[in-house]
């Protein structure tokens, strides 16, 4: 029990109880998606709805971190909010003692910082949220994945959340380095619609994209709509091409 309780305690065969915990509400969040194209990189969710009732502009699962930087975000909404006011603080101390941008991958890691203290001391609980974070900078366009221990990695496409398994097979599959724009965002919708029964539904789906040389930003609701509808109608008619050859054979 001891070892279970205990953040800072490592079990014998050498795991953190609390960490892995964190790990497992993050992979009761909604499906989020980051993947990498030609001159930039798109972040994908599909923020369904608890209730009916419940308004889709209210939840914010996208977040711009500076002008060049944003992320999207999975597991506790609350621990999401926090890390993600941390990485701006971080981003302005960075711009004010520097005159500069600071470059993705260091704010990713002091944002590991941060969550990785929080596996170290006790008194406090793990971060029950991870990030994937898409932003450009001098080197190019970056796309890095964060977990609740700290740990951070880099990605050409990657998802976290309830459905990262099934979306993580469709990658492996169908991604290709230097994807057009459309492209990518379709493959995006489509590997959403693997793990949901009716699809995508364009007020719930939120985009963002981070293209060399252009602010981060967010699609608005215009734009997604056409590219939702146009990747559900091309799955129906796969299915229909599909069951018409079954009943051929």
């Amino acid at each position: 029990m001891a070892y279970d309780r205990g953040t800072t305690v490592f079990s014998p065969d050498g795991r953190l109880f609390q960490v892995e915990y964190a790990r497992e509400a993050v992979k009761k969040g909604s499906t989020t998606i980051g993947l990498k194209f030609n001159g930039g990189v798109a972040l994908i969710v599909d923020k369904k709805p608890s209730s009916r009732l419940l308004e889709p502009k209210s939840t914010e699962k996208i977040h711009n971190i500076d002008e060049y930087i944003g992320c999207a975000t999975s597991g506790l909404v609350a621990d999401a909010r926090v890390l993600v006011d941390e990485a701006r603080k971080a981003a302005q101390v960075h711009k004010v003692n520097y005159g500069e941008n600071i470059s993705v991958e260091m704010l990713v890691k002091k944002v590991c910082d941060y969550k990785q203290n929080f596996t170290q001391y006790g008194g406090a609980r793990p971060f029950g949220t991870a990030l994937i974070v898409a932003g450009t900078d001098d080197l190019g366009a970056h796309l890095f994945e964060t977990d609740p221990s700290g740990a951070l990695v880099a990605y050409k496409a990657t998802s976290i959340g309830s459905g990262r398994q099934a979306v993580m097979e469709i990658f492996e599959k169908e991604f290709v380095d230097d994807m057009e724009f459309t492209d990518a965002i379709k493959l995006g919708l489509k590997a959403l619609s693997a793990v949901s029964d009716d699809g995508p539904n364009p007020e719930t789906v939120e985009i963002g994209v981070a293209e060399i040389g252009k602010k981060f930003k967010r699609l608005p609701q215009d734009e997604i709509a056409p590219m939702v509808e146009e990747v559900k109608a091309a799955l129906e008619a796969e299915k229909e091409s599909g069951s018409e050859k079954e009943s051929e054979e």
